[in-house]
Order: C-alpha cells, then structure tokens, then sequence
C-alpha cells in the first residue's frame, strides 16, 4: 500500500464519527446507511460526507438497494492495512 493511501486511511479513522462508524461496519457483514443513522446522533448529510470519506480511502465498500446504500468492510484495504501496523 503506498504511502499516500496508508495517510488518507488514518486522516480518515482520525474522526470520532468515523471511527464508530467503522466499529458498526466490522461488527455486521453489511449495515445499510438507515441503520447507522438509528445509531448515531448525526443527519443523513453529514453521514453521506464520512461515508465518502471512508469510500474514498478504500476502507469501506458500498452498493446501492433501492434508495438505501449498503457498506462493508474492504478486506483487501483491512488486510493491508493491518499487515503495514503489524510491520512497526
């Protein structure tokens, strides 16, 4: 993983939001937004913000069902990432 993607990853998980937001993703194969929504006390915009974030540092995986987006994990980027702290 190149050194760019591993700083966008930790910007991304430096979020308190985002962080609880992984823990929902992990905890379930796959969550739907409205789930997280239930969960956190933050509104749809802001949720579609972290959301991108975490999309675009190649953490979190999504689909769209309907009007709902799904996520998962991306284990490939997990893995990765995972390999890069084992290795400090």
């Amino acid at each position: 993983m190149e050194l760019q993607k591993k700083a966008l990853l930790f910007k991304a998980l430096s979020d308190e939001n985002r962080l609880r937001i992984v823990e929902m993703v992990a905890a379930a194969e796959e969550i739907c937004a409205c789930k997280i929504l239930d969960e956190l006390d933050i509104t749809q915009p802001t949720l579609s913000h972290h959301m991108k974030v975490l999309c675009n540092c190649g953490l979190v995986a999504c689909r769209k069902e309907g009007k709902w987006m799904h996520y998962r994990l991306d284990q490939k980027t997990l893995n990765a990432i995972k390999g890069f702290i084992a290795g400090l």
